[in-house]
């Protein structure tokens, strides 16, 4: 079973508050980025299930990888047998992006349907949630309002095909522990549930990243990307989640191939 993994996107985050278990509050709007991870899934004779990573390095131990811990998720409650997992890592690492999250999701959807469990999505979404917070978006992967530690979800009817939409990735990682550190929480003065309806050219007035102003200060290469694509006539501009990733959205197809001084660039392909 082959299974393409897409990234997302934050539209706006908003860090309201520190909550008593260590998370926080947040305020955001994921949508689906046609990035993707590909992912094999194959019933196996092995003794245990295996994870084959190719691509982009991920760090840590392999048996704590979100992929086999979903697995084991599933393992626990349904007795499946032992998976080989092929994973050809396109998501870039430290990007604000969500890819371990949709990895980790879609082999649940994918575990779901070679071994015939019959799990709903909101059954699968409660074996996500124990996942990580950003897991759950990627069962149902449609846009919504996120709220909460960023997995509860009210559906959001935003469409943004006909637009162009670029992602630049520098060589910088930054972890959450890190992002976290630097941001303040705080009542957001804009409602963004209200600020994602207005029209698209208007969001730049009023939806921010709250993790900007303390990532950016330690990391200013990312401010001037911002700034440099909206010199070259972005709509909206942003750092994605956490960072490092900033994209763009643009009316039409623009050539930014001098921007690649920065990093990667990524010009996704319609969802």
């Amino acid at each position: 079973m082959i299974l393409f993994a897409n990234a997302k996107l934050n539209i706006g985050l908003q860090v309201i508050a520190k909550r008593t278990d260590g998370y926080h509050e947040l305020n955001s709007v994921f949508y689906p980025l046609p990035i993707y991870d590909i992912i094999e899934l194959l019933e196996t004779t092995a003794a245990e299930t295996t994870l084959n990573i190719q691509g982009e390095r991920i760090p840590g131990n392999l048996h704590d990888n979100l992929c086999i811990r979903a697995f084991e998720l599933l393992k626990k409650d349904y007795g499946i047998p032992p998976v080989s997992i092929d994973l050809i890592k396109q998501i870039p690492i430290g990007a604000g992006l969500g890819g371990g999250s949709a990895d980790a999701s879609f082999v649940l959807k994918g575990l779901n349907t070679l071994f015939q469990l019959n799990l709903t999505e909101e059954q699968l979404a409660g074996y996500a949630e124990k996942l990580g917070a950003d897991c759950p978006f990627f069962i149902a992967n449609n846009p919504v309002f996120a709220t909460g530690i960023g997995t509860d979800f009210k559906d959001l009817n935003l469409n943004l095909d006909g637009y162009h939409l670029v992602v630049i990735m520098p060589n910088i990682h930054i972890s959450t522990a890190e992002a976290f550190a630097a941001v303040q929480p705080k009542v957001p003065e804009v409602s963004l549930e209200e600020a994602i309806r207005l029209p698209i050219q208007e969001w730049k007035f009023h939806i921010r990243n709250d993790f900007e102003d303390g990532i950016f200060e330690s990391y200013p290469l990312l401010k001037e990307i911002k700034e440099t694509l909206y010199q070259k006539g972005a709509i909206y501009a942003s750092m994605s989640g956490s960072g490092a990733a900033i994209y763009a959205i643009f009316w039409e197809k623009t050539d930014l191939s001098e921007l690649a001084k920065y990093g990667r660039i990524y010009y996704p392909t319609k969802l």
